[in-house]
């Protein structure tokens, strides 16, 4: 009887100062496809030894790359960016692979992330401190913005290249250096972003990856040798990394979990409206953290929006990312795709109404992929536990209320404040909800308000913890410190005099 064969799986590596490192650690991780639900790779866990080792190699390359020029740092990041954009569609493809996103879908992600290191190409301009001649007699002042040191970032699942590429760029165009902890369950994008930066030129040890469980995040956390961390995920683990960072003395940015509605007045066009909504719920999978998951529709909208978002959510192709003309894709993992299943088995239980049920899905030569079809509920109320989790998944909620006043209230309720939307052709009505609506980002007549690379991302109340967002002018101030000088150059012919008194300039 023939032994049965072993299939050798990629194993994707680390990158430390400057090369791939392949561990001997018997810590493993699978890394899915999950349109097949077979494992494609395998992915070593770092524990703190190796965390110690990629901080060594970034504390070792600091003071070199910290004392480089920044129009120097900004030539390397201008090749680094020619080299992402001729990579876009590996890196999408990679994306794809191992988060299950389509590739229409995985490349828009990827522009938006290269969009960031655009405007990380212009720090020059960014770091420019203040000058002020005379503040007392014969005393000037000036301010500098100098790096922070060390940085980490901890990044999700749901962009492999977008949301790291919010946080590095930025950190190391402003003269840190870096080690990046990407979502164990899709690795294999920062890994060659690490390859492409040092084909750019960056010197060894400015940019390092590690992959790894909660054990690697703890080994971040703790490690004396980082001074500042950046996140994105879910909310408890924002509080957990905030309240950590906090403790061990780290400049910290957490960005959490979110709940975003979008707000539909009875003068909007809803064909364009239902049409903006489907994409922003069902893109993705809705895993994302700028999916719209709830709908208020107020007033006489409600019938009519309801009626078409069903008639769009049946018409959506679900299949693997990489298929020509498929809508969505899988869900991540086995256990997400059932847990998200089990909140439309909470909705029924409330008692909401499921107006489309995309449990028990059958996707063609994909038995085995984590899929999950469009599921819609209507009437859903604030106490039903699908309104008042982050489901992260393809279920799409309507609440109804009777004015603008409701829908304003109703949302400012929710503890999440990440982004939300309003769909009308009011523009006073529009004024009024921009203006009082306590939420981070907003759109009008734009579903997923996610900003241009040259603002900053990031909300308010439980879906942030820390002072500044990411990437744009806030993640410089984050990446980077202020120190003011002042200084006298007194002449030779100055009266002198011991001061025992608080100075004073005037």
């Amino acid at each position: 009887m023939n032994k049965p064969v072993e299939l050798r799986l990629e194993t994707v590596p680390l990158w430390i100062n400057g090369k791939p490192v392949a561990p001997a650690t018997p810590r493993m991780g699978d890394v899915f496809n999950p349109a097949t639900g077979q494992v494609a790779r395998r992915v070593p866990f770092a524990g703190a030894d190796l965390i110690d080792a990629a901080v060594k190699a970034a504390t070792a390359a600091l003071p070199a790359w910290r004392d480089t020029p920044p129009l120097r740092r900004a030539r390397i990041m201008q090749k680094f960016l020619a080299l992402m954009q001729a990579h876009q569609s590996e890196l999408a493809r990679l994306a794809s692979q191992e988060h299950g996103k389509t590739l229409p879908d995985a490349m828009g992600s990827v522009q938006r992330g290269i969009e960031v290191i655009e405007f990380a190409c212009g720090i020059a301009q960014l770091l420019k401190g203040e000058f002020s001649e005379n503040v007392g007699s014969q005393v000037d002042t000036h301010s500098v913005r100098q790096p922070v040191g060390v940085c980490a970032g901890i990044t999700p699942f749901n962009f492999p290249v977008m949301v790291p590429l919010w946080m590095f760029p930025v950190a190391i165009a402003c003269g840190n250096t870096f080690v990046l902890k990407p979502s164990e369950k899709v690795p294999s994008a920062s890994i060659r972003m690490a390859g492409l930066f040092r084909e750019a030129g960056l010197p060894d040890g400015v940019f390092n990856v590690v992959h790894g469980d909660k054990e690697a995040v703890d080994a971040i956390l703790a490690h004396p040798g980082i001074h500042a961390v950046s996140f994105v995920g879910s909310t408890p683990v924002a509080k957990y990394i905030y309240e950590t960072c906090a403790r061990n003395g780290k400049r910290v940015q957490a960005l959490g979990g979110a709940k975003n509605h979008a707000v539909v007045l009875p003068d909007a066009d809803l064909e364009f409206t239902a049409d903006a909504l489907i994409g922003a719920a069902y893109g993705s999978a809705g895993e994302r953290c700028m999916a719209i998951s709830a709908v208020v529709a107020v007033g006489a909208a409600a019938d009519p929006l309801v009626a078409l978002l069903k008639k769009k959510a049946q018409a959506i192709k679900i299949g693997p990312g990489d298929a020509s003309g498929v809508d969505m894709g899988p869900l991540i993992t086995q256990q997400h795709r059932d847990k998200v299943a089990g909140y439309v088995d909470a909705g029924e239980k409330d008692g909401a109404t499921l107006v489309l049920d995309g449990r028990g899905l059958k996707v063609k030569g994909c038995d085995a992929g984590f899929f999950l079809g469009t599921s819609l509920f209507d009437r859903v109320t604030p106490e039903m536990k699908i309104y008042r989790d982050e489901i992260f998944g393809p279920v799409l909620i309507v609440l109804r209320v009777n004015t603008l006043e409701e829908a304003i209230a109703l949302v400012n309720r929710n503890p999440y404040a990440n982004g939300t939307a309003i769909f009308t052709e009011s523009g006073g009505a529009a004024r009024r909800f921009e203006n009082e609506i306590q939420v981070g980002m907003v759109g009008v007549n734009v579903p997923i308000p996610v900003p241009v690379a040259f603002y900053s991302f990031g909300g308010w109340k439980n879906s942030l913890f820390g002072d500044l967002h990411v990437h744009g002018v806030e993640g410089v101030k984050f990446y980077t410190r202020t120190k003011v000088i002042t200084k006298r150059w007194p002449h030779q012919d100055t009266p002198s005099a011991p001061g025992f008194n608080m100075p004073t300039l005037g």
